[in-house]
């Protein structure tokens, strides 16, 4: 259980991550997770609409499936009823979360599932499935995995070696049966490309200038784009406008780092925002308590790292 968004990050084994708050109100998130040598199975689950930047262990391959169909944004890309979302380890990548989500992930070694599908004699082109981010599957095969997952989290009585293995054949098998002959990747439309790259421009030239008042009108002038045609990248790519976005980044800053130590008037400083009230303000209604009770949580936990 976590009461903030980047804490709940740092709990999932062998994950590098960050979130960013997006809705406004008081966090809660929940992580179940099981693990073994070659294979990671959890339920995440949110309260508040999260941006999240992800990086996998190495040698594996990410599959997540949204509970109840709900919409998430990959790199940009907004997922399906019967999609689910793939990404090779030790590459990042970004999904944005809506509110009251929830999604099951599977992690599992290359090696583990090439073999497990030469068992079952699966016909799967894995470099192609590692390099997509979105797989369109089979829709029953589909409930039929999300029903094995949820049975499995939360997990009692699976503490044996012989409990675990059988555990691990089941997800295997699920995982495969969805894969097996019947994904198709949804092609990436070349406006998204070009909007993706709007995109980065301006969050690279945010986070070089993090320090100073950033306007709308002064990043459009550096990506050189329409003030109408930066709205529409932002919010086809992150379900978003530039100006919410330039908010958020600085308020989860903030917050990350008061978690950190420092004097929250430096602190905001340090993320061009410079009207203390107008900056007090907003942090209360992103995340549902004064800038000070930032620094009193973290002086009552144990400083977390991402692993």
């Amino acid at each position: 259980m976590a009461h903030d968004a980047d804490e709940l990050a740092s709990k999932l084994t062998n994950w590098q991550q960050s979130y960013d708050q997006i809705s406004s109100g008081l966090f809660r998130g929940a992580l179940t997770e099981l693990r073994l040598p070659q294979l990671q199975v959890f339920r995440e689950s949110l309260s508040q609409s999260v941006r999240q930047s992800c990086r996998v262990w190495p040698d594996a391959i990410w599959f997540g499936l949204p509970d109840d169909g709900a919409a998430t944004r990959i790199n940009g890309r907004q997922t399906a009823a019967d999609w689910i979302m793939v990404q090779p380890g030790n590459v990042e990548f970004e999904l944005v979360t809506p509110s009251a989500y929830s999604i099951y992930g599977i992690v599992a070694s290359r090696e583990l599932l090439v073999e497990t599908a030469r068992r079952y004699g699966c016909e799967i082109d894995w470099q192609r499935v590692q390099s997509a981010e979105l797989l369109q599957v089979d829709a029953q095969a589909q409930a039929r995995c999300l029903h094995v997952l949820g049975q499995l989290l939360p997990a009692e009585g699976l503490g044996c070696a012989e409990g675990m293995a059988q555990w691990q054949e089941t997800v295997l098998s699920a995982l495969l049966d969805m894969l097996d002959h019947s994904c198709v990747e949804p092609a990436l439309a070349a406006s998204l490309q070009r909007r993706r790259h709007v995109v980065a421009l301006a969050r690279e030239y945010i986070m070089a200038h993090r320090s100073e008042s950033i306007t709308v009108p002064e990043l459009c002038e550096r990506v050189h784009v329409s003030r109408r045609t930066l709205q529409y990248c932002f919010e086809d790519v992150l379900g978003m406008s530039p100006m919410l976005y330039l908010r958020m980044v600085r308020l989860n800053g903030v917050r990350r780092q008061l978690q950190d130590g420092g004097a929250i008037g430096d602190v905001a400083g340090s993320w061009g925002l410079s009207n203390f009230s107008q900056f007090s303000s907003d942090y209360r209604k992103l995340f549902g308590q004064c800038p000070s009770a930032s620094l009193r949580s973290r002086s009552r936990s144990t400083p977390h790292s991402l692993r």
